[in-house]
């Protein structure tokens, strides 16, 4: 099966290629509500109404290897319906042209700013409130509580500690044949890799990409939701704090561990440190994506992600 290539597309034929699939699978949308995001990096988003006024959230996989981790997505979603404390997408629609489900109460806490390459925040991020972190403390607790048993015979994919080790380690392999790593960034990974005490005992199941946009929250702050599962899997329990620590710091790191092991949470004596070593391989994650997806433009963003660590 071949994915919708909607790439280079103009507006007005994307919101008519959307609202043609959508009344193909007996979703009828009112053709003057429809809202285009264009954000993502794996998919094509559109918001919009049905006949009875209900909102729509709208996605379309930009390239075939989407597709193939939307169904590992698929099968986690109708997993977690009802296993944690906030909503998650209940997919309604899902083929390679399109999948669709109702929109989610709540809002992002903070959107993609092309402008300023950062976050547009609802509330400022040193604002945020005790409640914000308090509720995406409870939310992670509860996840990566999930049994991985029940997960895996769900069809989700588990990897155990060492396999999530191994994975990070081939990850910075393969990457190293087509990307040039300066000497100091190669000794960091290759040191974190070799030092057991940096690594957890045992995996959790995992969102995968935790970044302000696919946070809901309601008026007060708390979280309601989290959107956009794609990365989600049984693995390495640090992977939910690392973009966590790239925004509020060690500081805000710690803080927010302390939450989540009052709440249930497990941690280990390394796991802020492991967690700070998980964000600088992040420019390792980038390149994979990159070299998964083929554009130049990946490739050159993973470049200067690479090229940035040894400045910034």
């Amino acid at each position: 099966m071949t994915a919708l290539n909607t790439n280079g597309q103009e507006p007005k034929q994307h919101v008519e290629e959307v609202l043609a699939a959508a009344s193909r699978h007996g979703l009828q949308l009112d053709p003057g509500s429809v809202e285009l995001n264009e954000s993502g990096m794996d998919f094509r988003v559109a918001f919009a109404s049905d006949d009875a006024g209900a909102r729509w959230v709208l996605r379309q996989p930009r390239r075939e290897d989407v597709w193939e981790r939307a169904e590992n997505e698929r099968k986690v979603l109708g997993f977690l319906q009802g296993k944690v404390p906030v909503e998650v997408p209940d997919w309604c629609i899902f083929t390679p042209e399109l999948i669709a489900y109702p929109l989610l109460g709540g809002h992002p806490v903070a959107a993609v700013d092309p402008a300023g390459g950062g976050y547009a925040w609802r509330c400022e991020q040193d604002s945020l409130p005790e409640l914000f972190f308090d509720s995406l403390a409870q939310t992670l607790a509860a996840l990566h509580a999930v049994d991985h048993e029940e997960a895996a015979a769900a069809g989700v994919r588990v990897k155990r500690p060492q396999e999530a080790r191994e994975a990070f380690a081939d990850n910075i392999e393969e990457i190293r044949r087509s990307f040039e790593i300066p000497e100091p960034l190669a000794e960091r990974w290759n040191a974190w890799l070799a030092a057991d005490s940096y690594w957890p005992e045992h995996s959790t199941l995992n969102h995968g990409d935790l970044h302000p946009p696919h946070i809901l929250v309601d008026e007060m702050q708390r979280v309601t939701g989290l959107i956009d599962w794609t990365e989600a899997e049984c693995g390495d329990p640090g992977k939910d704090f690392v973009i966590f620590f790239a925004l509020f710091g060690e500081e805000g790191l710690r803080d927010l561990l302390r939450r989540y092991e009052r709440l249930g949470g497990r941690v280990w004596p390394r796991m802020p440190q492991h967690i700070a070593e998980q964000w600088a391989a992040y420019p390792a994650l980038v390149a994979k994506f990159a070299l998964t997806t083929g554009r130049e433009a990946d490739m050159e963003m993973a470049r200067g992600m690479i090229a940035h660590w040894q400045t910034g």
